[in-house]
C-alpha cells in the first residue's frame, strides 16, 4: 500500500538531500516516487540489468553488492542506492537484494536527472556534476608517460657539438640526449651549446660529452605531472629525460607544458626553492591550508593530495640543507637526511609534524660530530618555523640517537628484528617508512634491502609486527554504531587518524615486509602486496576501496574545517555526516577490521 503524501512528506523531509530543498520543490516531488513492497531475499535488480531509478530505503535493510557478488555494503532505513548505474544509460553497476521485508521508495531515472540538474543540494550529494561529464586532465595528476615527446633527439658520447647542434637546429628542439646501446649518459641544451661552446670558444669538433651534463636527474614513465614541475622549479631545470631503469624512452620540456595551467603546488615548489631563509619559506608554506581545500574541492584522489603537500615539504627540507651547508661549508663526510612517518610515505595533509633522521657515512669520527649537529639543528629549527612542528617524541636528527653512521643503523635495525620489544616494534614501525630526502641516496639502498630481508625471515618479528598492527582499531561499535570519543576534548568524535588510517597503514607496513616490498607509501604498498600475492584480488580490492573512502573523508573534513576558519584536525563528528556517508565509512570500518582479524589469526595476508 502506498504511503499517503503527509506520510511521504514527513519522512523525506528527514533525509538528506530532501530535507535541504526548497519547500516548493520538495511538494514538486513527491508524486514521481513510487512505492515498493518486497519480501527478504528478493533481488532488487541485478548488475548489467535496466534500472528503474533511485532507490530509497523506507523501512527494512538492503544488500549491495559488486559484478563479482561481493558484498560492499548494507544499507537501512533512508539510504538511496542506485544513483551511479543513472549515469551509465540507466545500467546497474551492482546488484541489490533485501535483507528483510524492505519497502523501497523509487524515484524514476527522468525525475532523479532533473532533480541533480535542478537542485545543487541534490546534485552535490550524489555527485552527479563530475560523474556526468569527463574531467579535464590536469597537469599535476596527469601520468609523465602522456605527457612526455617520445622519441627525443639522441646522440652518442663521441658526436661533435656541431653536429648535435645542427641536429638540434633540424628538429627544432632545445635539447639533445646522449646516449649508448639506449641508455642515458647525459643532456645537452641550448643553454651549454652558446655558454660553454660559444662564450668559452671551444673547437666546433669538440665531443659533446665534453659539455653536456653527465647523469642528469630523470623521472619514471610512472611519475605524475606535479614531479616534473616540483623537479623543474626546484633544480631550475627546463628539460626532464624520462627512463625506465637507465633506459631512455622520452623527454618533458618546458614547453611540453604549455598546455598545461601550473598548479598552485608547483608555485609554492618555485616560492620555497627560492627563498633565502626559513621565515621566507614560512610565509610560503602558510597558504598549504588553502592548497588542501582547493586539491580537495576539485576532486583530486586523496594519495595525490598527500603526495602534493609532502612534496612541499620535501622542498623545503632540501632548502634547508643547502643554506645549512652554504652557512656550515661542505659536509666533511657523505650524509643522507630521511624523512619517516606521514612525510616518509607521502601522506601528509593539513596536520603534520616533523620526523627525520640523519644517516652518516662510516668514515664519520667524533670530531664531525659538531658540524652535523648544527645542520640537523638548522634544518629542523627551521622546518619548525615553516609549520612542520617538532616531534613530541623526539624522533628527529636532532636527537643525537639518529643521527649515527650506517652501521649503527644497520645494528639498530638487526637489534629491533631480533629482540621485538614494544620500544622495538614502535621503532622499527617508524623507521621502516624511511624515504630518502636530500644526500648520498646510496648510503639507505643497502640498509633497506638487508632489512627487508632480515626482517621477512624472522616469523617472530614479523608475528610481532602483526600483534603491533592490530592495536589500532577501527571506530566500531555495538548495532551498527560508532565507538566514539567518551571523553574530552574530543567526544562524541572519530579519531580518523588513529582509529582509521593508522590502521590501515599499520596492515600495509606489515604487507611490505612479509613480501619484502620496497614501496613505502600505504597505498602503493596495498597495489603491490596484491600483484605479488601477498594480499587477495578480493580483499586488495575491499581494502584499498576502504582505505580511500576513510582518507577521503579526512582530507574532506579538514578542508570544511579551513573552510570554516578554524585550525584543521583529525576529529569527526558523526552527527556531521548524513545517513548515507555514515552507513559507507562504517562499512569501510568493517572491511579493516576484517583484514586486522585475517591477519591476527595468521591466515595469511590473503583477506
Amino acid at each position: 500500500m502506498p504511503l499517503d503524501p503527509d506520510a511521504l512528506l514527513r519522512f523525506l523531509s528527514g533525509v538528506h538531500p530532501y530535507d535541504a530543498l526548497p519547500e516548493e520543490a520538495l511538494n514538486a516531488l513527491l508524486p514521481a516516487f513510487r512505492t515498493l513492497h518486497m519480501a527478504a531475499g528478493q533481488d532488487i535488480y541485478q548488475y548489467g540489468k535496466p534500472l528503474d531509478g533511485l532507490y530509497l530505503i523506507h523501512s527494512g535493510g538492503v544488500a549491495v553488492r559488486d559484478r563479482n557478488n561481493v558484498q560492499i555494503s548494507q544499507l537501512g532505513p533512508r539510504n538511496s542506492f542506485g544513483e551511479r548505474g543513472l549515469g551509465r544509460d540507466g545500467i546497474a553497476v551492482t546488484s541489490a537484494r533485501t535483507t528483510a521485508d524492505t519497502l523501497l521508495l523509487v524515484l524514476p531515472k527522468s525525475d532523479f536527472l532533473r532533480l541533480v540538474e535542478t537542485q545543487p543540494a541534490a546534485a552535490k550529494f550524489f555527485d552527479r556534476s563530475r560523474a556526468a561529464r569527463p574531467k579535464r586532465p590536469e597537469l599535476a595528476t596527469s601520468p609523465v608517460e602522456t605527457l612526455m615527446a617520445r622519441e627525443p633527439l639522441t646522440c652518442a658520447p663521441g658526436e661533435t657539438v656541431q653536429a648535435a647542434a645542427r641536429a638540434m637546429a633540424e628538429r627544432r628542439v632545445s635539447s639533445i640526449c646522449i646516449t649508448e646501446d639506449g641508455l642515458l649518459r647525459g643532456i645537452a641544451t641550448v643553454r651549454d651549446l652558446s655558454g660553454k661552446v660559444v662564450a668559452g670558444a671551444l673547437p666546433f669538433d669538440t665531443p659533446i660529452s665534453a659539455v653536456m651534463t653527465a647523469d642528469p636527474l630523470s623521472l619514471p614513465p610512472s611519475a605524475i605531472g606535479s614531479d616534473v614541475l616540483h623537479m623543474m622549479m626546484e633544480r631550475h631545470i627546463g628539460h626532464v629525460p624520462v627512463t625506465q631503469g637507465q633506459r631512455l624512452v622520452g623527454i618533458v620540456t618546458q614547453t611540453d607544458l604549455t598546455r598545461f595551467q601550473a598548479t598552485s603546488s608547483a608555485e609554492l615548489v618555485a616560492g620555497i626553492a627560492g627563498a633565502q631563509d626559513a621565515q621566507e619559506m614560512a610565509r610560503v608554506t602558510a597558504r598549504i591550508p588553502q592548497l588542501l581545500v582547493q586539491l580537495v574541492g576539485t576532486g583530486n584522489r586523496h594519495d595525490i593530495i598527500t603526495r602534493l603537500i609532502t612534496d612541499i615539504a620535501d622542498t623545503a627540507t632540501r632548502r634547508l640543507l643547502t643554506l645549512a651547508e652554504a652557512r656550515l661549508g661542505p659536509p666533511p663526510v657523505p650524509y643522507l637526511w630521511l624523512a619517516c612517518g606521514s612525510q616518509g610515505r607521502q601522506e601528509q595533509t593539513g596536520v603534520s609534524d616533523q620526523d627525520n633522521c640523519l644517516m652518516l657515512d662510516d668514515s664519520y669520527s667524533d670530531e664531525h660530530e659538531a658540524y652535523f649537529k648544527a645542520l640537523a639543528d638548522f634544518v629542523c629549527d627551521g622546518l619548525n618555523i615553516c609549520g612542520y612542528v617538532y616531534c613530541p617524541g623526539e624522533m628527529m636528527a636532532s636527537n643525537p640517537r639518529w643521527r649515527q653512521p650506517v652501521g649503527v643503523w644497520k645494528a639498530y635495525f638487526k637489534g629491533w628484528i631480533a629482540k621485538p620489544s614494544p620500544e622495538a616494534q614502535m621503532l622499527a614501525s617508524v623507521m621502516f617508512d624511511l624515504r630518502p630526502i636530500g644526500g648520498t641516496v646510496s648510503l639507505f639502498e643497502d640498509l633497506q634491502r638487508q632489512t627487508l630481508a632480515l626482517a621477512a625471515k624472522n616469523s617472530i618479528f614479523v608475528a610481532h609486527m602483526i600483534s603491533n598492527s592490530l592495536k589500532h582499531q577501527p571506530p566500531l561499535g555495538l548495532l551498527r554504531g560508532f565507538a566514539t570519543i567518551r571523553s574530552g576534548e574530543h567526544k562524541n568524535t572519530l579519531d580518523l587518524k588513529h582509529n582509521g588510517v593508522v590502521p590501515v597503514v599499520d596492515l600495509g607496513r606489515v604487507y611490505a615486509l612479509q613480501a619484502k616490498l620496497s614501496a613505502v607509501n600505504t597505498r602503493a604498498r596495498l597495489e603491490a602486496a596484491q600483484a605479488a600475492g601477498v594480499l587477495s584480488n578480493s580483499g586488495g580490492r575491499d581494502l584499498i576501496d576502504a582505505y580511500d573512502l576513510i582518507a577521503e573523508t579526512r582530507l574532506e573534513h579538514q578542508a570544511a574545517q579551513i573552510k570554516a576558519g578554524e585550525a584543521p584536525n583529525n576529529y569527526l563528528a558523526p552527527a556531521d555526516l548524513s545517513d548515507f556517508e555514515r552507513s559507507h565509512l562504517r562499512d569501510a570500518f568493517v572491511v579493516v577490521k576484517s583484514l586486522q582479524s585475517a591477519a591476527g589469526h595468521g591466515k595469511g595476508m590473503l583477506g
